[in-house]
């Protein structure tokens, strides 16, 4: 099954491309691997939310915007090789989780982005991974997230 047919037989679609926020490329390709720059969770060109997870944001909605943050890094691989089924699997995944001093979940959180590569590309979504808490990531945003894919 190609990767455009598993996106439409979950009922995902891809949003547009997010426009970067500083001097860089939303993703880069080399050497059969795609490298996309941190992803944050924007919705439509905005943040669904700004804050602390644990504090200001529930983890469970760090969670949900961990997914929209791999859907927004999944989106900028394709465009940059042209298409989404040039993409064969994930190698790595780095999340990033702008935390409260105490809040200790930053795996669950990270698992967002995680489940939903796992649901697009089954076996060939199993990645390497860190799940790092941070005191604050770019705009406020409660997370981040960053994948190197694997070219088909």
């Amino acid at each position: 099954m190609t990767v455009s047919a598993r996106l439409a037989e979950l009922g995902i679609e891809l949003p547009a491309v997010a426009a970067p926020v500083a001097a860089y490329v939303p993703a880069v390709s080399h050497g059969g691997l795609v490298y996309t720059s941190g992803q944050l969770p924007f919705v439509d060109g905005a943040l669904p939310a700004t804050g602390k997870v644990g504090a200001d944001v529930s983890a469970d909605d760090a969670k949900a915007y961990a997914r929209t943050c791999a859907l927004n890094a999944l989106a900028a691989a394709a465009d940059v090789v042209g298409g989404v089924d040039r993409i064969a699997g994930v190698l790595r995944l780095g999340g990033f989780v702008a935390s409260e001093p105490t809040f200790s979940g930053q795996p669950g959180v990270i698992n967002g982005a995680s489940e939903v590569l796992g649901e697009i590309f089954g076996d060939s979504g199993r990645h390497a991974r860190a799940a790092v808490g941070v005191a604050v990531l770019p705009l406020d945003s409660p997370v981040e997230v960053d994948v190197v894919f694997i070219l088909a």
